[in-house]
C-alpha cells in the first residue's frame, strides 16, 4: 500500500507565455526536444549512446507543466559538448502503449535515460525545472565518477549535504578500480561518485591510506566510514546501508527530504516516533530513541523521527491525532501497523521488544462506526469489516472510495440504484468504505485506485468487478457471482 511522493514546480505558466510571444516573433521557432512514436523510437534510441525519453500523455497537468521546462532544457542541452538529446513520445497512443509496457511507464510524466542505444535503462532522478535538468543531465552523461586531482577538487563534491563515495586507488587501474567503476556506473543516479590516488585530498579520514578503499561521506551520524570490500554486491549493500541516518529526522528541512524518501522506500520495517521537538525535556526521549535504534541497527527495522509541526500528513493517513504525542508507530511491509501512543522515554525499548517478539496487536485505523446505517448503500468502517463482509452471511458488493473522487462521485447514485434493487433480498449487501479514513482489512483486497470494487460471495469466493458502471452490468455481475439460497434455487427451477 505503499504511495509514493512526487514534487513538481510553479513557473510553468510564466515559461508557456514567453514560449507563446517567442512563437509569434519567429515562424520558424525550432523544437530541440525529438518526437517519438512507434515508428521511429526503436531506431532513433540505438543511434545514441545517451537520450532522454519523456513518456507522457496530452491530457496529464503534470506533463503540461514540464513542456515548457523540458524545452528549455533540450535547447541549452542542444549546445553542450557533446550534444544531450531530449525526446517524448505520447505513451496514450495506441500504437506507442507497447512501448510504455516495456519501459514500466506507470504515471506521467515518466523519465527514463537510456544509454548505450537502449541497452540500459535508468530512471530519472532529477529536478523538474530547465536550469535542474541541465545540472543533473551533465553529470549523467558525464563519467559515472569523476577524478579528484586536489582539495578543491574534493571539495567541490562533497559539500556536507548529500552522500558522496570517493574510492581511493594506489592506480586506475586492476580488479577493485573496475569493480568500483562498475558500482559507481550501476548506482550514479542515486549518488555522486568520485575517485583519488591521494587521500590527502579528502576532507576527512586518515589521510595516509593508499588503497584500495571506499570511503562514503555523509551529512549525519559518524560523517564517514571506510570499506575494503570490493565484490560489486557488498559495495552495493554497504552504500545502501551507510547511507540511511540511524534515526531519519522528519522536519521542514528540504535537506532532509532525500533521506526521508529513502527511509520510506526502504525494505525495512519503519519505525516512527512523531513527537513536539521544540518542548523543553524533549531530549531524553529522543536521546533513548537512539539509544533503541542503535540496539536494533542491521536487524530490519528502520527509525524515524518526526516533528509534529512537519507530519500532519502523516497523522492524517495513520489516523491518528495531536492528543497522542509522543506517539510510536511501526509498520511492516504488509501493511500492518502497531501503535504506542502518549509514550515516555523508558516505553521506547520494552514496546520495541515486544514488537519484535510478535506481542502487540495490530493497530487498525478507522472512523467511527456509524450510529445509524439506513441509506440503501451500508457505510462499512475497518472496526466493522470483519462483521459485515466476512461473517454477515450475505453475498457482499463492496466499493473502496475516496471522498475526493471524481469517478466515485459519478458512481455513487448507480450503487444507490443497485442498492435499492436489492433492498427487499437479504442475502444481498451492497456497502462501500472510504479508504483514505479506514484500513483494508484482509490481503484479496488489491486496492490501487479510486473506486475499486470487490464482490465477495457467501461461500468466500472474492472477485474483483471490472465491467461498465451501469446499474444493469453491475446486477449482472452479482447475479452471476452470487450464491443462490436453497429457496432461490427451488423458485428458479419452478420457473
Amino acid at each position: 500500500m505503499a504511495r509514493s511522493v512526487s514534487v513538481w514546480f510553479a513557473l510553468s505558466a510564466i515559461l508557456c507565455s514567453v514560449t507563446a510571444i517567442s512563437a509569434e516573433q519567429s515562424s520558424e521557432t525550432k523544437d530541440f526536444v525529438l518526437t517519438l512514436d512507434h515508428s521511429n523510437f526503436t531506431d532513433t534510441v540505438s543511434k545514441h549512446k545517451f537520450i532522454v525519453v519523456e513518456f507522457y500523455a496530452p491530457w496529464c497537468g503534470h506533463c503540461k507543466n514540464l513542456a515548457p521546462e523540458y524545452e528549455k532544457a533540450a535547447s541549452i542541452l542542444s549546445k553542450h559538448d557533446p550534444p544531450v538529446i531530449l525526446a517524448k513520445i505520447d505513451a496514450n497512443e495506441e500504437a506507442n502503449k507497447y512501448l510504455a509496457n516495456e519501459y514500466e511507464v506507470r504515471g506521467y510524466p515518466t523519465l527514463r535515460i537510456l544509454r548505450n542505444g537502449g541497452k540500459n535503462v535508468q530512471e530519472y532522478k532529477g529536478p523538474r525545472e530547465a536550469d535542474g535538468i541541465v545540472e543533473y543531465l551533465k553529470k549523467q552523461s558525464g563519467p559515472a565518477s569523476a577524478e579528484l586531482k586536489s582539495a578543491e577538487d574534493a571539495s567541490n563534491l562533497i559539500d556536507g549535504k548529500k552522500i558522496v563515495v570517493v574510492g581511493v586507488f594506489p592506480k586506475f587501474s586492476g580488479e577493485e578500480f573496475e569493480s568500483y567503476m562498475a558500482l559507481a556506473e550501476k548506482l550514479r543516479s542515486d549518488y555522486e561518485f568520485g575517485h583519488t590516488l591521494d587521500a590527502k585530498h579528502l576532507p576527512r579520514g586518515e589521510s595516509s591510506v593508499t588503497g584500495p578503499v571506499v570511503r562514503l561521506f555523509k551529512p549525519f551520524d559518524e560523517l564517514f566510514v571506510d570499506f575494503e570490500d570490493f565484490n560489486v554486491e557488498a559495495l552495493e549493500k554497504f552504500v545502501a546501508e551507510s547511507s540511511m541516518p540511524l534515526v531519519t529526522l522528519f522536519n521542514k528541512d528540504p535537506s532532509n527530504h532525500p533521506f526521508v524518501i529513502k527511509f520510506y522506500n526502504s525494505p525495512n520495517a519503519k519505525a516512527m516516533l512523531f513527537a513536539n521537538l521544540s518542548v523543553e525535556g524533549i531530549d531524553s526521549l529522543t536521546s533513548k530513541y537512539r539509544e533503541v535504534a542503535e540496539q536494533y541497527k542491521g536487524q530490519g527495522i528502520g527509525f524515524l523521527l518526526g516533528d509534529l509541526e512537519a507530519s500532519q500528513a502523516a497523522f492524517q493517513y495513520f489516523g491518528v491525532q495531536e492528543s497522542q504525542v509522543p506517539l510510536i508507530i511501526i509498520q511492516n511491509n504488509d501493511g500492518k501497523k502497531y501503535l504506542k501512543p502518549n509514550l515516555q522515554a523508558n516505553d521506547i525499548a520494552p514496546f520495541v521488544k515486544d514488537y519484535k517478539e510478535g506481542k502487540v496487536p495490530p493497530y487498525l485505523k478507522s472512523e467511527p462506526i456509524p450510529e445509524e446505517n439506513k441509506e440503501p448503500v451500508k457505510v462499512v468502517v475497518a472496526d466493522t469489516f470483519e462483521d459485515m463482509v466476512f461473517k454477515s452471511g450475505k453475498n457482499v458488493l463492496l466499493e473502496f472510495y475516496a471522498p475526493w473522487c471524481g469517478h466515485c462521485k459519478k458512481l455513487a447514485p448507480i450503487l444507490d440504484e443497485v442498492a435499492v434493487h436489492y433492498e427487499k433480498d437479504d442475502n444481498v449487501l451492497i456497502a462501500k468504505l472510504d479508504a483514505t479514513a479506514n484500513d483494508i482489512v484482509g490481503e484479496n483486497f488489491d486496492v490501487r485506485g479510486y473506486p475499486t470494487i470487490y464482490f465477495r460471495s457467501t461461500s468466500g469466493n472474492i472477485t474483483p468487478y471490472e465491467g461498465n458502471r451501469t446499474k444493469e452490468d453491475i446486477v449482472n455481475f452479482i447475479e452471476k457471482n452470487r450464491d443462490k439460497t436453497a429457496q432461490q434455487e427451488s423458485a428458479k427451477d419452478e420457473l
